[in-house]
């Protein structure tokens, strides 16, 4: 019975920590070329499902003299992935982004807790411990920012740091489509404009390889907001965080803020 609930729970936990990722087939473009991007949400490869068109804010891409704001037209669902269409502009480096409204979870004690662990979220996890709120359930709300930079055909821009105003985002510090396999990227991270320091971040890359499992690292941010990767394989990278917090909100004891951003290597 004991090895069920754990199984359960598990399950359970897993279920409530879906992470947002928007994501393309190939993050290299043509110049006018009608392409998509994906809404993944539950992992880096598998979509559980779909997300809402009522739940979607904040949609753009930009790119130089170039900016789509996506309608509801613009967007269908295909099996649990939501996808968008668009169509790219003059060459250079672009960034999308989309964000959600909040949305509000109650879980046990045990789930709260357990949930706590799988996302690496320590700091919380060891504060509930310490001020002894382990044995309590929580509410929380939640919301999540996704972005991608792409790169449509040769001429590197400097769009890829633009600033979205998300609660939570990663702003590169170095262009990632000037990097190739070995080198090192930089990227700040920031919370309502401001650098958010010593925050837990995760990352990992996908390529085409039989030999290759994806690893996830992690690592936190610096004094100024900035961490810095590896970009040890080319392929598909993510980085990705949550931001937690205690609320002052009346009933709801947390605030999350979840944020990733994804790109490519050559």
């Amino acid at each position: 019975m004991k090895k069920v609930t754990l199984l359960l729970l598990s399950s359970f936990v897993l279920f409530t920590s879906h992470e947002l990722f928007l994501k393309s087939d190939s993050y290299f473009l043509n110049t006018n070329e009608e392409s998509e991007l994906f809404l993944f949400n539950g992992t880096f490869d598998l979509s559980e499902n779909t997300i809402t068109r009522d739940r979607i804010v904040n949609a753009k891409i930009i790119g130089p003299e170039y900016k789509f704001v996506p309608t509801e037209k613009d967007y269908y669902d295909n099996d649990n992935i939501t996808c968008l269409k668009f169509k790219t502009g003059n060459e250079g480096t672009y960034v999308a982004g989309i964000s959600t409204l909040p949305n509000i979870i109650e879980l046990t004690a045990e789930e709260f807790n357990e949930y706590l662990l799988h996302e690496e979220l320590l700091d919380v996890l060891a504060h509930r411990k310490k001020n002894e709120l382990t044995n309590l359930s929580a509410r929380e709300k939640y919301s999540k920012h996704v972005k991608a930079l792409f790169q449509v055909s040769g001429k590197r821009t400097n769009n890829f740091n633009t600033v979205l105003g998300y609660p939570v985002e990663f702003i590169p510090v170095n262009n990632p489509y000037d990097l190739s396999k070995g080198d090192k990227l930089s990227l700040r991270l920031l919370k309502e404009g401001k650098p958010l320091t010593n925050q837990m971040v995760h990352f990992s890359n996908r390529f085409n390889s039989e030999n290759h499992s994806p690893v996830e690292k992690s690592t936190r941010t610096n004094k100024n907001g900035i961490l810095t990767i590896e970009l040890d394989q080319v392929g598909r990278w993510y980085v990705a965080t949550i931001d937690m917090v205690e609320s002052d909100e009346e009933n709801i004891d947390y605030v999350s803020n979840w944020a990733t951003l994804t790109f490519e290597i050559r």
